[in-house]
């Protein structure tokens, strides 16, 4: 840990599909210049990932990982059933080869490796897909989201539940306020999903523009100090002067 000492806190603020659609990226873009957001993830098989990469080459300060995207379900008539699947996420071999695929299509919109790893829909939270990103986590070097012990993944600003419903009061300033006062000592991520609704096809839509106007609200700042809690990226992690792990 840092030699600043173990009572610090850390907190990167990662925003979820960028590149998806152009709202989306104006979404994160705006949370990331006027906003708290540190990180974003990349979401590689749609045509705005061009576009977001070429906003983050002018941006080294913006970590950018690789949002791995196999499949979407979507919750109706008390399930949650599929909605897309772009390759059998039970079949381990397709799954290492989707992943290799999209690896491949980030560092060469990026000109790079991705500064840490997650998946859409915490997909990598079940087998096969976890082992496969724990063995690219462990090869580039990098995070994999709520797998790595010294981050600690902080998931409670998020504006629907658990079978889809709306739930505003998630992404409220004063829950954002009382998840950064909760943050315990050491490095944390808060995942959080900014943008603008326009050409999107989600079940996730006038949530994200709330997530902007909260995630740049100017009384953050002195949330942060109050809750003494300091704002890094995922490439400040090895940095001791940014009080890396």
């Amino acid at each position: 840990m840092s030699s600043e000492g173990s009572s610090a806190r850390y907190l990167i603020v990662n925003a979820d599909d960028f590149g998806i659609t152009a709202g989306v990226n104006r979404g994160i873009i705006q949370a990331h210049e006027h906003g708290i957001v540190t990180s974003t993830s990349l979401m590689v098989r749609y045509p705005a990932a061009a576009e977001a990469a070429q906003y983050a080459a002018t941006r080294p300060e913006l970590s950018v990982g690789l949002h791995f995207d196999i499949a979407e379900w979507r919750y109706s008539q008390g399930e949650w059933r599929p909605f897309y699947l772009v390759v059998d996420p039970d079949d381990a071999i397709s799954v290492r080869g989707e992943l290799t695929k999209q690896l491949s299509a980030f560092e060469e919109l990026m000109g790079g490796p991705p500064t840490h790893l997650d998946s859409h829909q915490h997909v990598h939270n079940n087998e096969p897909i976890r082992s496969a990103m724990l063995e690219l986590a462990a090869e580039l070097k990098i995070p994999l989201r709520d797998c790595t012990p010294a981050i600690a993944y902080r998931g409670d600003f998020y504006g629907q539940t658990g079978q889809g419903e709306p739930f505003a009061e998630g992404i409220e300033l004063a829950q954002l306020n009382r998840t950064l006062e909760s943050l315990a000592p050491g490095w944390s991520e808060l995942g959080c999903h900014p943008g603008y609704a326009e050409n999107l096809d989600s079940v996730y839509l006038r949530e994200r523009e709330q997530e902007v106007k909260v995630l740049c609200h100017p009384d953050l700042k002195g949330s942060l100090a109050a809750a003494g809690v300091e704002l890094r990226s995922f490439r400040d992690l090895r940095s001791p002067r940014h009080g890396g792990v």
